[in-house]
Order: structure tokens, then sequence, then C-alpha cells
């Protein structure tokens, strides 16, 4: 039995000192201290040697099995020191292969658009102003010339946090917000989120909006017409027809939605533009006199204009987007694109 472990120990030994990679570990483990490996095996032939001599050969079992655990804790953190990881591992990495590039990160076609319709604004002489999402509903409404029974009020699906207090339909409170707060000539734009109960292809629970006014002296009509003009060739990089349809809206009179010839027939006809030649782009008019008195400028002295445009309704046109939905569901393949 001595000369059993003798071997077992020497064997053990060298077979450690030839492990290269730590994968041959969990081998070695098995074959000789795994529960039915070769140490487990010796301990229990024990039995069998004679009683006077069984306290020897059991501690000299004991003392082998400790050796062989203790080198094969030492082999095992000098193979993982050493391995690909390692300080000494670098030379076993293929330096040659290509590395890993990561990817090119976007901004999304939304963020695209909104910018880009911010910065032909400011080149006209527009500020950037951006209020809050969560909306009194004086300035969403009653500041608007939008009272609590005004019918109006239905057509927007507003979601409520209280009586008093809504996630804003639109960013025209900033109209009043900022006539409020100053004085003529202004000539400004918000950009935001907006949030109104109604979602299918065409339409979201939040969207983003701009909404753009100009008010002083002797404002006309034909001023909004030559904005929102200059506006739609700098947009879609065309000297797109433009046709103004009466409309309603409680803060401006006379009211209209803006039309573009269709980006995509050219006015001809197709299935986008339900064979009618034209898109609906944005609703814009005077502002009514109402909301002038509600801030205290007097309606004899000024007059304005203001309009609103969906972002995402200009970027579905832009770039031929059939469902609204496709901007929020965060398909790398779609946003890829842009």
């Amino acid at each position: 039995m001595e000369q059993e472990l003798l071997s077992l120990q020497d064997e053990a030994r060298e077979n450690l000192q030839q492990l290269a990679e730590a994968g041959q570990l969990e081998e070695f483990r098995i074959r000789y201290l795994g529960r039915k490996g070769l140490c487990s095996t010796i301990m229990r032939e024990l039995s069998t040697v004679p009683p006077e001599e069984r306290p020897r050969v059991g501690q000299l079992a004991n003392t082998i099995k400790a050796e062989i655990e203790k080198l094969f804790d030492e082999k095992k953190a000098l193979l993982e020191s050493t391995g690909p990881s390692g300080a000494q591992g670098a030379g076993s990495i293929d330096l040659s292969l290509p590395g890993r590039y990561p990817e090119r990160g976007r901004l999304h076609p939304v963020t695209q658009i909104m910018n880009e319709v911010c910065s032909i604004f400011e080149a006209l002489g527009f500020s950037v102003a951006e209020g809050p999402d969560v909306e009194h509903d004086h300035y969403n409404f009653e500041a608007l010339n939008i009272p609590a029974h005004h019918p109006a009020r239905d057509m927007h699906d507003t979601f409520y946090v209280s009586e008093a207090i809504l996630l804003r339909t639109h960013t025209s409170p900033m109209q009043a917000r900022i006539m409020e707060s100053q004085q003529p000539p202004l000539r400004v734009i918000a950009p935001g989120k907006v949030y109104r109960c109604d979602s299918d292809i065409t339409h979201t629970p939040m969207f983003h909006q701009v909404e753009g006014f100009l008010v002083d002296t002797k404002v006309s009509f034909a001023d909004l017409k030559g904005i929102l003009t200059v506006f739609t060739r700098k947009m879609f990089g065309k000297d797109l027809a433009l046709r103004f349809r009466p409309s309603f809206f409680p803060f401006t009179e006379p009211s209209a939605e803006v039309d573009i010839a269709c980006v995509i027939c050219g006015g001809s006809g197709c299935r986008v533009c339900k064979q009618t030649g034209w898109l609906e782009i944005l609703g814009a008019g005077m502002i009514d006199p109402e909301v002038f008195k509600m801030v205290g400028y007097d309606p004899e002295i000024y007059s304005g204009f203001a309009f609103g445009l969906g972002i995402e309704r200009i970027a579905m046109l832009r770039y031929g987007i059939n469902d609204i939905r496709l901007y929020y569901e965060n398909d790398l393949r779609f946003l890829s694109q842009f």
C-alpha cells in the first residue's frame, strides 16, 4: 500500500508539470481528487491494511492527498494568471485579427427633423423657447380662447392630471406664456412633446410639435404665407405649391389648413395623396384678438400670426414613412437608415 501511495504521488506530480492549459485542470482533478478518483479509491482500501500498520499508512495517504491538492491549486493559479486574459498571456493573442468597432450612433429621425425645422426658422429670425410638458389648464385652453364649455376641447382628448393640471395637448401654451411676460415685437418658435389620447398608424399618444408665432404692428396674412412658403421650400428642397384651405382654430381668426403639392407625385395624384395631389402639413392663422386681450395686448395696435406643425408628419413626408409607430419600436433596421 505504501509503494502504491508513493507511485501515485510521483505520477500526480509529473502530470501536473505537463499541464499547459487551464482546460486540462478539470481532467486532472477528476482523475486524482474526484469522488471516484485515485486518492479516494486508495483511502477506501485502507481497511485492507493490517490494523497495526493502518495509522502510519493512513497518515501517509492523507499527507500525499494534501500535497496533491496543494500542487493542484498552485498549478491552477499559475495557468489562470498566464492565460489569454493574464499579463503573460498577451503573446497568445492574435494581434493580426481585426478589432471590433462600435457601431456609429445616429440621431433619431424625429430629432433630425426637429433640429432642421428649428434651424430653418432660426435663420428667419425666430428665437426658440421651451415650456413645461405638464401644463396648467389656463395656458393650454383658457388663455388661447378655449373656455371650459368650448367644443374644441373634445378635439384634443386630453390627459388630465387633476382638474386644473394636464399634459399639454399642443405647444401653443407658449404663445400665452411668452406674450404674458414680453412685449412685441415677438418672433418665436416653441418645439416640444405633446400628448393626446389617440393611437393608430397615423397617431400616437405622445408626439412632437413646433408652434410658431409672430407679433408686431401691421402683420398680415401675406406675411404668414411668405414665411410658410420659405419654410416648405427649405424643408423639402423643392419649389412646392402651397394651398391654404379655410379652417377653424379657437386661437386664430382667420384660420387655415396648409397643404403642399404631394412630394411623391409632384401634384399629379398618387396613392400617398389619395389622388388629390395635395398633402396636409400644418395649421395656421392670424392670432385672434381675444388672445391678445387675454395677455394685455391692444388688438388695435398689434397683429400677428401663428402656426403649428407635427414633426412626425413632416418626417413621414420627408422620408416616405407610412406608419408613425415605426418611430417608437426601436428597430435598429429602421433607425439605421437615417
